[in-house]
């Protein structure tokens, strides 16, 4: 029996997707959740300084997208295909980079970061936003099956599903993306991850 121990901060964030990919699989796992003042006694000890990271049977892996990956190939989220496998990776890569756009918003939101909030989400996080969920619109059209590639859940499903129900929860407008709300609401209902949700700490992000 393999075990795994999840580390990372009490919110969803760059952690929730590997969380819900354990919940999916029906996969125990242990669930660290670390505090912002255990967390400078803690950094020096992770892989790159940075959390998420992953101890499979004790052995660390970290980045969050590398272990989602990693785990999916585990159990079976990563697409029937070597090619979906590859349109899987193209969006999560795709995802990174408007996570990178849009962070100075999502920092001074959180009261991580400088700026204002409102300047900010008109001026970095719409743009970035608006690009990245034509992307994804594309991408559910093109597959036809209510899933972003191939006609079965992945990975990349369910992050894109709990950014969009997050987003969705902060009153961003998905009237120009009602594809990708009702795609999140899709994912969501699925028994296990609504059974994760609905059991999960509640945390603010």
């Amino acid at each position: 029996m393999v075990a795994y121990k999840l580390t990372y901060f009490n919110g969803r964030g760059a952690g929730e997707v590997i969380r819900q990919i354990f919940a999916h699989a029906g996969q125990d796992f242990e669930d660290v959740r670390v505090t912002m003042e255990q967390w400078p006694e803690l950094k020096a000890g992770t892989p790159f300084g940075q959390l998420p990271y992953l101890e499979v049977d004790g052995k660390p892996l970290a980045q969050s997208h590398a272990i989602a990956r990693y785990l999916a190939r585990e159990f079976k989220l990563n697409g029937q295909c070597p090619w979906e496998e590859a349109q899987v990776n193209a969006l999560s890569d795709q995802f990174k980079d408007y996570s990178s756009e849009a962070k100075p918003y999502f920092y001074a939101k959180m009261g991580f970061g400088p700026g204002d909030v409102e300047t900010l989400k008109k001026d970095v996080f719409l743009p970035a936003f608006e690009k990245f969920f034509t992307f994804l619109s594309n991408f559910l059209k093109a597959s036809g099956s209510g899933f972003l590639v191939g006609k079965s859940l992945t990975w990349i499903d369910l992050a894109v599903a709990q950014h969009s129900a997050d987003l969705i929860a902060q009153g961003i407008d998905f009237s120009k993306f009602q594809d990708l709300k009702a795609h999140s609401e899709k994912i969501q209902a699925i028994p296990q991850i609504k059974k994760w949700i609905d059991s999960r700490p509640e945390t603010p992000f």
